[in-house]
């Protein structure tokens, strides 16, 4: 165990450390402080320099997602062209809903849907009868973008729109699909 007089001992020996390093910077005059200096110096640039090739690393890996994200758009190019092609024709409509405010608050706005199928499969001349589901196999159909529902249920349930403004597109199977009309 060590006594009181042990510690005292030792701290005396810091002191003497403390001064000895003191009075060497003094006798040395201001290489000391410089060459600590150039020390700290090197070692910062050395953390940088690490810090920075890090970064690069990041960024050439963000730029190599980037490239592959960038040849994603153009093959998506190449496919909605190629929708395009399928499509056989395509109209806008606004189409009344005032009918859906006849029934009770709480059916308005599956009314409004219902409106809507009703109105596009009569505009649009959509067979839905069973000889054409023998000779091609399939009915056509008929999808109602997110859009146009979103915009039907934006003020609830209770109360849909009067009116809306749709874009509706056939391609070559007879099938319609409705979007919401540029600026709506």
């Amino acid at each position: 165990m060590e006594t009181k007089d042990d510690e005292v001992i030792e701290n005396n020996e810091d002191d003497l450390q403390k001064t000895i390093t003191e009075e060497e910077a003094e006798e040395i005059g201001e290489e000391a402080p410089d060459e600590i200096e150039d020390e700290i110096e090197d070692e910062i640039e050395d953390e940088t320099k690490d810090e920075i090739e890090e970064l690069l690393s990041q960024d050439e890996t963000q730029d190599i997602v980037e490239e592959e994200e960038e040849i994603e758009p153009k093959s998506l190019k190449k496919k909605k062209e190629d929708k395009d092609e399928d499509i056989v024709e395509e109209r806008i409509y606004t189409i009344p809903l005032g009918k859906a405010y006849v029934r009770p608050p709480k059916k308005r706005a599956p009314r409004a849907i219902a409106l809507i199928r009703e109105f596009i499969k009569k505009h649009m001349k959509m067979d839905t009868s069973a000889l054409l589901e023998e000779e091609k196999g399939e009915l056509p159909k008929l999808t109602i973008s997110n859009a146009v529902n979103e915009k039907i249920w934006t003020r609830s349930i209770k109360k849909p729109p009067r009116k809306i403004r749709v874009k509706v597109t056939k391609d070559k199977d007879d099938n319609l699909k409705v979007l919401l009309a540029e600026g709506e």
